[in-house]
């Protein structure tokens, strides 16, 4: 008998305009609202709003609070400042990926873990056993939307009574804000490769909120605006780009969040080893042709196996075919040509920056 599907606080409102849903991971994710690339064409010029709650939300809390997040992710999280943001993987003991999430440190006994799968909680609770921390799942308790693209910051300022002009990049409010009245929690982070934010509230305030936003300019979109923005810039997804104890973080190019030099993460000593000479790298492919390959498809060069081309897509904004791809090392040097199994036969494919639109990243920290 199968799990039954949760839906979000925000499901309601998005009925009314029509969304079609899809189920992951026991949960209902917006997947389109009629027209997944006008949806993405909105948070590439305009401002866009999507409901992403059923990301899983944890409470940290206890003296060993960020101590206990520096344990479990590759990045410095005992570093972390009151409101400051930082994203990284987390391993195993062999250095091989289990997921990843960003970490909000809202004082030295308190911070939020946001991550893909219930069960990493399983994880997080073997490896800070010894410490004085409680972890507690809020993701019910805490629904929440994304507001990106590049009008998102003075649409967002119109609503807020906080200086969100004045909010950097990965950085978060950590006393709650009124958006439009409702209270909230804003960041400035996000999922698009362009400007935006994250905004939290309780459940009781979600369609208000929603509304607030999408009455003030936000286009509304879902998972398959997300994909191709995601692809273009170069944004990984669990079970497409990594796969949980198989990938490690260099695969997916992730070397500036494995910090090397702080800390005592889990599966330090084996990404130690591996940081010497890493055998692959992600890159960006873009084709010749029009037809869009398999997720997974076989890369090669002249016959020989060069990779895995990990999330393929036609791509909104550059009108062309492009892909995400695991590359031997020795394959990934930028203009190289390639060949991907598509159909019965191949494409040809030039490797290009990571991520191919706005490759120093420069619209999200604008």
């Amino acid at each position: 008998m199968s799990a039954e599907i949760v839906g979000t606080a925000f499901d309601a409102v998005q009925r009314e305009l029509g969304c079609e849903f899809m189920d992951w991971e026991g949960w209902r994710w917006p997947n389109h609202f009629g027209n997944p690339v006008a949806e993405h064409r909105a948070v590439r010029e305009n401002a866009g709003v999507w409901d992403e709650s059923p990301l899983r939300k944890w409470d940290f809390r206890g003296t060993d609070a960020l101590r206990a997040a520096d344990r479990i992710f590759t990045n410095d999280m005992a570093g972390l400042e009151v409101g400051q943001i930082r994203y990284a993987p987390f391993c195993d003991e062999h250095g091989k990926m289990i997921g990843d999430g960003t970490v909000f440190k809202f004082d030295d006994e308190h911070a939020w873990v946001i991550t893909a799968l219930d069960s990493d909680l399983e994880h997080f609770e073997q490896v800070v056993d010894d410490l004085d921390v409680e972890i507690e799942p809020i993701t019910l308790a805490l629904p929440h939307l994304q507001l990106q693209g590049p009008r998102s910051r003075d649409l967002l300022a119109s609503l807020c009574d906080a200086d969100v002009p004045a909010l950097r990049y990965f950085r978060f409010f950590p006393e709650q804000a009124r958006v439009g009245g409702v209270p909230a929690w804003v960041s400035r982070t996000g999922y698009s490769g362009e400007l935006g934010y994250e905004i939290f509230c309780g459940p009781e305030n979600a369609t208000e909120l929603w509304r607030t936003l999408t009455s003030a300019g936000a286009t509304p979109y879902g998972l398959a605006a997300v994909e191709t923005l995601r692809i273009e810039s170069g944004l990984i997804f669990i079970g497409y780009d990594y796969f949980q104890h198989e990938t490690d973080p260099f695969d997916v190019s992730l070397d500036k969040v494995v910090r090397l030099d702080t800390g005592d993460f889990d599966g330090k000593r084996a990404l130690a080893q591996t940081a010497k000479a890493p055998p692959r790298r992600m890159a960006t492919l873009a084709f010749d042709g029009t037809e869009v390959p398999e997720y997974g498809a076989a890369v090669t060069r002249a016959g020989e196996p060069a990779g895995t081309l990990t999330s393929p897509c036609e791509s909104p904004t550059l009108e062309k075919v492009i892909g995400l791809a695991v590359l031997e090392n020795r394959f990934a040097e930028r203009g190289a040509r390639l060949e991907v199994v598509v159909g019965d036969g191949t494409a040809s494919a030039t490797v290009e920056p990571l991520p191919i639109y706005d490759p120093d990243k420069r619209r999200p920290r604008s």
